[in-house]
């Protein structure tokens, strides 16, 4: 039996959406990128959805056009993909590490307050996994100190948070569609928001810097999404409520099928729809064997998992000089605990229980 950890889920549908654009000979920034853009901002209940090329151009996209820049701090969870930091680091300001709930794995309102300084500009607030961070605390603390709020929802397209969906709160709301996400474009990114100009802002950032063809007010980049990509991302929208319920009902099984002490599974917070996009459980002290021993256990039987993410973020070589071991605990706790299982829409029932089974014999 062969499990892989992630698969993009694509079809017949999709290879029809991207030949018809090929055909067309309009592959650039045409109206199927700009269709794919009113549908995505429909489905979020934003008033402006941009279309780029990857997750991470969103996010700088959005911090830029947020008026980020040199001297700014932005306070980001640590335990997240390096990407949520970076894209500071892009706009020349400085990334400052909280941590995050242990239950949850998302960032902590407490350690944010505690972050604030004078030059505290943004929050990048990340969806991780599939579920929603607490944004009202977030909201209220952004709202009190006046600085902006950016969601980072690349894990999390279609999750709610008390009945409203993420990318919908913030000032920005910033999406992937990288082939494992929940849905895809094979490469791609979307930027959400109700605030015009900075809209504005992130249309001509991802331009060239270009308010009108040939006419370039500011530094900018080539993010665009080309509509080969919209067309795919069109169809994958029409399927992504289904894929999350499946990944949904995955979950559930799994939560019913570990039975092994020492296997913690993946706490939801009240009020949330979590969309899975990673199964990820806790594998404590209580386990008789060291993760990395399951890991291989489980690789023996054809079943792939991974670690999401084994080293948090302020110890990674690029910031660790400047950033104290010390910092955020429980983040280097979780990133030795935690292992992602499969929990994709193409996982079925058999292979779960096998899944599970192989983890339960060996306690």
């Amino acid at each position: 039996m062969k499990v892989p950890i992630a698969q993009p889920v694509t079809g017949e549908e999709e290879c029809r959406a991207a030949e018809q654009v090929i055909r067309s000979g309009m592959l650039a920034q045409g109206p199927v990128v700009a269709e794919f853009e009113k549908q995505f901002a429909g489905y979020c209940g934003t008033k402006h959805a941009i279309a780029v090329n990857n997750g991470t151009a969103a996010l700088h996209a959005a911090l830029h056009a947020a008026g980020i820049g040199p001297d700014d701090e932005v306070i980001v969870p640590s335990f997240s993909f390096i990407a949520s930091a970076t894209c500071v680091n892009m706009c020349g300001a400085t990334p400052v590490f909280v941590d995050v709930n242990e239950k949850t794995f998302t960032i902590s309102p407490e350690e944010i307050e505690l972050a604030i300084t004078r030059r505290t500009k943004a929050v990048i607030g990340v969806h991780l996994f599939g579920q929603p961070f607490d944004l009202f605390p977030v909201m209220r603390i952004c709202k009190d100190e006046g600085i902006t709020l950016i969601e980072d929802a690349a894990q999390a397209h279609g999750a709610l948070y008390r009945g409203r969906r993420v990318g919908s709160f913030g000032s920005a709301g910033c999406f992937s569609f990288y082939p494992t996400k929940n849905m895809t474009t094979g490469e791609g990114g979307m930027v959400t928001t109700d605030d015009d100009e900075l809209a504005a802002g992130v249309r001509v950032f991802i331009n060239h810097g270009q308010s009108r063809k040939y006419h370039h007010t500011s530094l900018g980049y080539n993010y665009r999404m080309t509509d080969v990509a919209a067309a795919i991302g069109l169809v994958q929208l029409g399927r992504l409520d289904g894929f999350n319920i499946t990944r949904n009902y995955n979950a559930r099984f799994f939560d019913s099928h570990i039975r092994s002490p020492g296997i913690e599974t993946p706490f939801v917070q009240p009020d949330v729809y979590h969309v899975f996009h990673q199964y990820v459980v806790k594998v404590t002290g209580e386990y008789p064997m060291e993760r990395s021993a399951l890991i291989e256990l489980l690789a023996s039987k054809g079943i792939g998992s991974a670690i999401h993410y084994p080293t948090p973020i302020h110890r990674q070589p690029l910031y660790e000089a400047v950033h104290n071991e010390a910092i955020c605990p429980v983040s280097g706790r979780l990133a030795g605990q935690v292992l992602s299982l499969p929990v994709h829409p193409l996982v079925v029932d058999d292979q779960i229980e096998f899944i599970c089974e192989t983890i339960n014999r060996a306690a």
